[in-house]
């Protein structure tokens, strides 16, 4: 994505923060639109406020040095999310829900996840989940009666949500692509929402250019981005690169999460990404859950991170 306003090397691990895998969001009044939980669209209540969790590369089916028990570190960033209070109104994971889909490992992390105390999960698919049958199982599971070919959206108390795919079609190199079809649909999804409405954005792999080289970036996350420009509060929350990163782009907040399997090196530190081994008794300090309170109308985002020591 080159559009102007990459950073570059340094800027990228000035901006990192080695903590959080989880993403609590408190949204707080100010939002123009209110209604229950599920599809659709109704009128706000004005001072209403909610929260969600975001957990993302849960990996279950992974074994290797660099976390020999990725279901155990899974299952302690459970009990995070259950201890949470106020409990979330839902929970999106973006995706690497499997280890290559080994058998199972759907059916593991939904159930966890459905008894966390939240209504509803929103899932979207990792490269992980998809590439061993080009995505047919995950689609039956997860995105069966939605348009397309998983990507989804949904209104909750006047905050638009939007969860897109950037993993069926990798390109070469391995970069995310969403695809003429899945542009032209967002298109449409967003052209009737006024500008002053709060969007959050949820995918895999990063809409913006983390580090090209290794394939941190969705090759067409740029003409995504220029539909989102014109709203006034766009949050953008990805996984994928296991590590905590933010960046703003005028209106538009940048937010990757850390897995609950295992870390991966610092943009362009190393031969490649992968898994990386950290000793035994730091691991879950390097994996954790985030509460992030947000605010409609304010730049700033309020974080707190807790690990899973």
């Amino acid at each position: 994505m080159s559009d102007g306003h990459e950073v570059d090397r340094r800027g990228f691990l000035q901006c990192m923060a080695w903590t959080g895998t989880g993403l609590l969001w408190s949204v707080v009044g100010g939002v123009p639109r209110s209604r229950a939980f599920g599809p659709g669209r109704a009128e706000a209540q004005s001072g209403e406020s909610f929260s969600f969790v975001q957990i993302s590369d849960t990996h279950i089916g992974f074994k290797g040095a660099a976390n020999p028990d990725a279901l155990g570190t899974f299952e302690a960033a459970i009990a995070r999310i259950k201890a949470l209070d106020p409990k979330p109104a839902f929970l999106i994971h973006t995706g690497d829900i499997t280890h290559a889909q080994k058998p199972g490992a759907f059916d593991t992390v939904s159930e966890a996840l459905k008894g966390v105390g939240a209504e509803r999960t929103f899932y979207v698919p990792g490269e992980n989940d998809v590439f061993a049958d080009g995505g047919t199982e995950y689609l039956n599971r997860f995105a069966v009666g939605g348009p397309g070919r998983g990507w989804q959206t949904f209104d909750y108390r006047g905050v638009h949500f939007v969860g897109l795919v950037n993993v069926l079609n990798f390109k070469a190199g391995k970069l995310g692509s969403l695809g003429p079809e899945q542009l032209e649909w967002l298109e449409r999804d967003l052209a009737p929402l006024p500008s002053s409405t709060p969007v959050v954005v949820f995918a895999h792999v990063p809409l913006w250019a983390v580090y090209p080289e290794w394939g941190w970036v969705t090759d067409d996350g740029t003409q995504a981005l220029g539909y989102l420009k014109r709203f006034g509060s766009v949050t953008v929350l990805n996984g994928h690169i296991h590590q905590i990163m933010q960046k703003v782009e005028g209106n538009v907040t940048f937010h990757t999460a850390r897995s609950t399997s295992f870390p991966q090196p610092a943009p362009g530190v190393g031969p490649g990404p992968g898994p990386i081994k950290v000793p035994v008794e730091e691991l879950r300090g390097v994996l954790g859950v985030r509460e992030v309170r947000y605010a409609p109308g304010q730049s700033r985002l309020a974080v707190v991170d807790t690990s899973l020591t």
